[in-house]
């Protein structure tokens, strides 16, 4: 186990490169490749279902009414939002598990749920992350067991948690997030709008085009860049909680 260290989790210095790059991704394990679909898998029974981040209150003002813009919601959710908090997150988190510092780990999620835009967000993120908890330390994941009933659990955090002790890779386990995420909210747009299951896959296979790039942008960001900008989003996700009629959780 390393040495646990202080560091800031704003560094306004960095020497990476901006802007997206192809996303390296190397030949995957039998063993990785099924533990990453395992979390990854909209069979995890975590509760991601139950929410719809924003959706519900979008699709009942009549922002989302059809396949394009449900589209459009999506890909800039995952452009403006995943990529650019989520996603790099997840990444600083699963260098976290892996050198054994659960102190940073949590500064992470910490700092994550600080970034929701609502108290629905962040209720979102605490229940996803703890139920990822206890399926992990049921899976042997000793070291999630804290974080069943943590102030600091998050969904991301639990996932890089996850990845790591699976062995699965950072890139794939990017990437996996990212596709899990919009494979819930296509499904909770499938409920809302309606969309057919053809429509719903067109729409999945859109969004999905833009995840490598997505995921390369975020590699790429330096702490200082950290935040998204979806004040659609929050609106939508803060109205949600007093909203009369719902299907999903607020």
């Amino acid at each position: 186990m390393r040495a646990r260290t202080e560091r800031p989790l704003i560094e306004l210095v960095d020497s990476r490169p901006p802007g997206p790059a192809a996303v390296p991704c190397g030949p995957l394990g039998a063993a990785p490749l099924l533990r990453l679909l395992q979390l990854a898998s909209p069979a995890l029974p975590v509760g991601a279902f139950a929410f719809s981040q924003g959706l519900e209150s979008a699709a009942a003002f009549g922002w989302i009414t059809n396949e394009s813009n449900a589209t459009s919601w999506m890909t800039g959710t995952l452009e403006d939002g995943l990529a650019r908090l989520d996603l790099p997150v997840l990444a600083r988190s699963y260098t976290s598990w892996a050198d054994d510092d659960v102190h940073l780990a949590k500064r992470w999620s910490s700092f994550l749920l600080a970034s929701r835009e609502s108290r629905e967000r962040r209720l979102e993120d605490l229940h996803l992350g703890r139920a990822l908890a206890r399926l992990l330390t049921d899976q042997g994941v000793e070291c999630a067991a804290p974080f069943r009933t943590g102030e600091d659990a998050t969904f991301a955090g639990m996932f890089a948690l996850g990845a790591v002790r699976f062995g699965v890779p950072l890139t794939e386990t990017l990437l996996g997030f990212a596709f899990s995420w919009a494979e819930a909210q296509v499904g909770a747009a499938a409920r809302l709008i309606p969309l057919g299951q053809l429509c719903v896959q067109r729409v999945l296979a859109s969004v999905g085009q833009k995840i490598p790039d997505s995921v390369a942008f975020a590699q790429a960001l330096s702490d200082a860049e950290l935040g998204s900008c979806l004040p659609g989003l929050a609106i939508a996700s803060a109205l949600h909680e007093t909203q009369y009629c719902r299907l999903f959780k607020s």
